[in-house]
């Protein structure tokens, strides 16, 4: 089960409707066409066209599933005394003193350029149950990083 936010879940839900109302059909496409080029057993344009409609529906699956199982939060029922899913924390690195912000999100939702990172990140598992105030000591890939909470809210 994944939880998140409504606006990351109706993204998939369009993600996939676009999918297969859309790429299914090209895909299916660019196999018949491929078909009519005659013998299939040295078609190479043909093999390719089947190998990116199973990367396809593959790709339909897996959505369905994370739709499937997917938990939407009811954000207005959050609170903002401790880091959860969904908290945007607002926090500084106590070696450089350097701001950052973040909304930590599921797997499915995360996107650094947009600051929301995966409730899975070595980051996003030091800071959650943290209060305002707290420093996490939190153990990255280059060493150990202390960051204090400043401010915890939710969108």
């Amino acid at each position: 089960m994944a939880y998140m936010s409504q606006d990351g879940y109706d993204k998939m839900v369009a993600e996939l409707k676009r999918l297969e109302s859309v790429e299914r059909p090209k895909a299916s496409a660019a196999i018949a066409e491929a078909a009519d080029k005659g013998d299939l057993s040295e078609n190479s344009e043909y093999d390719a066209a089947k190998e990116n409609q199973a990367h396809l529906e593959d790709k339909i699956n897996k959505l369905k599933q994370a739709i499937a199982e997917a938990k939407i939060v009811d954000v207005s029922r959050l609170s903002t005394d401790t880091v959860q899913i969904l908290s945007k924390v607002e926090m500084t690195n106590m070696a450089n003193k350097a701001k950052m912000t973040y909304t930590i999100v599921s797997e499915s939702e995360a996107n650094l350029r947009e600051g929301k990172i995966s409730i899975k990140t070595p980051i996003a598992q030091g800071l959650l149950n943290k209060k305002v105030g707290d420093i996490a000591e939190i153990k990255i890939p280059r060493g150990i990083i202390n960051l204090r909470i400043d401010k915890i809210s939710v969108e």
